[in-house]
Parts: structure tokens; sequence; C-alpha cells
């Protein structure tokens, strides 16, 4: 990894504040917190950040007046809201009014730190890629040869497979590299918001559009531009993508001026889209209008030459500095035995959870626990029905068990904690564990309401 993301978090409450840092620090980045958005300005007076959480509702400035605020000085600057499911209205005017994407809460550490992943730079293709095995090195031969035309490419592949990060590696060898890459997720995007934009809109378009502000399809203009899970996009909208994908030309919503468009496409999908075509659920036009150049990414365990690359990829990004951790033999036959039916995201997570709890500088089959592996969010593949998954050898904890163990943790670090008058370094001293562990497992306690000593 680079240099990493330094993050301001903005959140009126404290506990909830000191969670969210404690989750974004143990994630490798830097965080700095602000209390309020008055509060927030001056943070970034004395130091420029590269993204910006914030609550909407807060007492004094609140987020959507520090998102204004934020926009007039730095309007690229990446601007996520956070936002109760009650107060979604707040979060759809945030992102009318510039916010990059939004949170709703509750929401787990997961779901944050895959957020800041996505805004991470991009590294180099010869660096991002692992393809030791040749189903894989066949897909990146064929991603570099199509990086040299503007045909419209249609990735697919099962969820955690890597179909964004093929997406970016063909765009970083293209003749496109230096200009932007844009991605939007056509499923994290509520219908009513996805079309404005893609599109973008004209001040006085709808009720709310206080301002122009160009679409996704202007921002990757010369570029290109990455519609992630397009299955996923509603019918109606389809037929409007489809139109600007021909034309080359977009109109902004409430607008009559036509804008010209030099954008190279990339879609993907985990779902088949010509099984959703049969079902009327896509349109047949625009599956052949995306699938010029299909690109299917094999799942992690028809490509096992990959599998402990990767993992000595994802040890390389996630062990501690200067800790010299190690795979033993023994851990790396586990890993390469597995099955991964959660893919690359799978091993990713696996080999993060065996360096923050591996008690010493080698990681041992024990330290690897798949109990806690994703699995894929989609309906599974035909290859994945055709036969049941192998049993793991070792079985998860019963869950009374897990949860007594769970409680004692709790107690001891709570204890380590309130002899130290809560100072995380000492504690973790005590504790033999590292404080970005510590740090981890304190949000983990959070996040299931339990108590814990504040920070002195």
């Amino acid at each position: 990894m680079g240099a990493a993301l330094k993050v301001l978090v903005v959140e009126d409450d404290s506990t909830l504040r000191e969670a969210l840092c404690d989750t974004i620090e143990y994630g490798g980045y830097r965080v700095w917190s602000a209390c309020d958005g008055a509060a927030a300005l001056q943070q970034l007076e004395r130091q420029p950040v590269d993204l910006i959480i914030s609550d909407v509702q807060m007492a004094g400035m609140d987020g959507e007046r520090l998102l204004r605020e934020v926009r007039a000085r730095s309007p690229e600057l990446p601007f996520v809201m956070i936002t109760a499911h009650g107060s979604v209205q707040h979060a759809v005017s945030a992102m009318r009014d510039g916010a990059t994407d939004y949170l709703l809460k509750p929401f787990a550490a997961e779901v944050l730190l895959e957020m800041l992943a996505r805004f991470e730079p991009v590294p180099e293709p010869a660096v991002a890629m692992v393809a030791e095995d040749p189903a894989m090195q066949r897909v990146c031969r064929l991603a570099e040869r199509l990086a040299h035309s503007d045909a419209t490419v249609l990735v697919t592949g099962e969820s955690g497979t890597g179909k964004e990060v093929i997406a970016r590696y063909l765009h970083a060898c293209s003749s496109r590299a230096e200009r932007p890459m844009v991605a939007i997720n056509c499923a994290a995007i509520p219908e009513n918001m996805l079309e404005s934009m893609l599109f973008g809109y004209e001040k006085g378009a709808y009720t709310g559009a206080h301002q122009s502000r160009p679409g996704k399809f202007e921002q990757a203009n010369g570029g290109t531009l990455l519609l992630d899970e397009i299955s996923e996009m509603d019918l109606g909208l389809q037929a409007k993508l489809l139109r600007v994908l021909q034309e080359r030309e977009v109109e902004r919503l409430g607008g009559n001026k036509v804008i010209a468009l030099d954008v190279r496409v990339i879609a993907t999908s985990n779902r088949n889209l010509a099984e959703a075509v049969a079902a009327g659920r896509f349109r047949e036009d625009l599956y052949y209008r995306l699938s010029v150049v299909p690109l299917e990414v094999p799942a992690l365990r028809d490509r096992p030459a990959d599998i402990l690359p990767l993992a000595q990829r994802f040890l390389q990004r996630y062990a501690p500095p200067r800790s010299g951790l190690a795979f033993s033999k023994a851990a790396l036959q586990r890993l390469a035995a597995h099955n991964w039916r959660g893919n690359v995201r799978e091993l990713e997570n696996c080999v993060q959870r065996a360096s923050l709890l591996a008690p010493g500088p080698e990681i041992g089959p024990d330290d690897i626990d798949f109990v806690a592996a994703m699995v894929p969010a989609a309906a599974p593949s035909a290859a994945l029905t055709a036969a049941p998954a192998a049993v793991e050898a070792t079985a998860p904890p019963e869950p009374q068990l897990e949860g007594d163990l769970k409680e004692r943790e709790r107690e001891l670090i709570v204890a380590a904690l309130s002899a130290v008058d809560g100072n995380r370094k000492e504690a973790a001293e005590r504790l033999g564990i590292s404080p970005r562990t510590l740090r981890y497992k304190l949000a983990r306690f959070r996040e299931l309401g339990l108590a814990v000593p504040r920070a002195h």
C-alpha cells in the first residue's frame, strides 16, 4: 500500500466518534476527528485530508452545511454522509448537493472499511495483479489486448472474485490511464437517485436541485466509467443508458444541451445477464451493447495457483509494520486446501484476521479461521450447486461456548484498561497484543452495544 488514506470523522456523539476512529485506524488509515462542522473546518485548516465522513444531524453546524462549506473550498474532496434509516431523505439531499456516498446507521465495521478501500489510490497494474494461475493469466492477457480499444467490456464472475480489480487493471493498461476512472455501484444507489447521478442535472430540475451538477458520464469524459453490478439497474433506466451508449452523448436532467462523450464503459455483474434477459429483468439490446467483449473472472477455487501468492500479498498489507509475521508451512497447506466459496474477498478477510490474532511471529494452522468467512451474496452459480462444498475438518465452536469466550475476553480487556486508567498502549502491553488489535476489539464491542472504558 502507498501512503495511508487521511480521514476526518465529524460526529457529535463522542462514543460513536471514538468507535469510528478506532475502526478506521484499525484499517491502517490515519484519522482525525471533530465534534461538529465548525470544528471540522478548523481541523481542515491545520490538516488536509483525503476523505471526510460526517454525520448529518449535529448540534451547531450540521453535516449538510459542512458539505456546502467544503464544496465551496474543495470541490473534489470526497465526502461521505452518515445518516439514520429514518433520515434517508437527508442522504438523498446530500448526494444531490455533492456528497460522494453515504452510510446508513447502524453499520458494521466491515461496511465502513470496505467503503474506505474504494477511496484508496489505485496501485500500478504490475503491483495490483496476482496472476500465477494459467486461468487468471489468460484473463489478464485478454484485458491487456482490450485495453487498447474503446470497446465496451462486460466483466462477470462470482461475488468476491475481483471484477473491479480487473476493470481497473484494464483502465490502467489503456491510453486513458492518465484520465479519470469513475465508478458507480448500481446496486447501492436508490433508483430515484441513480439517474441524476449518472446523467447529471440542471439547477431547478426538481425540488431540491439548488445547483447544476455534472453526472458520472461527464466526470469520466476522456476516461473510463465503471458501472458496477449493472444487473441491478431498473429497466426504465436501462433504456436511457442504452441511448447514451448508442449516441455517445448525454443531456442533464432538466437541461436541453447535448454534451458529447468520449467515455470507455466497463460493466460488471455477478449475475448471469443472459438468464436475466430471458426472465425479462434485463434488456436484450442493452445486454448485447454491453457485452461486446465479455470477460469472465474465474472463481478462486478454479485458479488454485493464485491462492498462496494472494495470501502473501494480503499478509504484506495487514501485518503490523516490522513484525516479520509469516505463514508456517502447515498454515499455507490449510489455506491451499480450502474451498474459498467467498473467493478473493474471503481470503483477504481470513488473512486479515490471522494477522491480527496470531500470538507470535508465525501464523500457524490454528490461527487460520474460516468460521466467519464471507459467502457470495448472489445466488450460487451452477458450479456451486452441482456439488456440495467440502466440509471443513474443524467444526465451528458451539454458540454458547463462543459467547462465553468473547465475554471473558471483554472482561480481561476492561480490567486491563481500568488498571491503567484507560491508556490503550499500556493496556495492550499488559494483554500481550498490539494497540491496533486492541482498537479493533474495542470497536467490535461497541458494535455489539457492550460498554468499554473511555480513553484518557
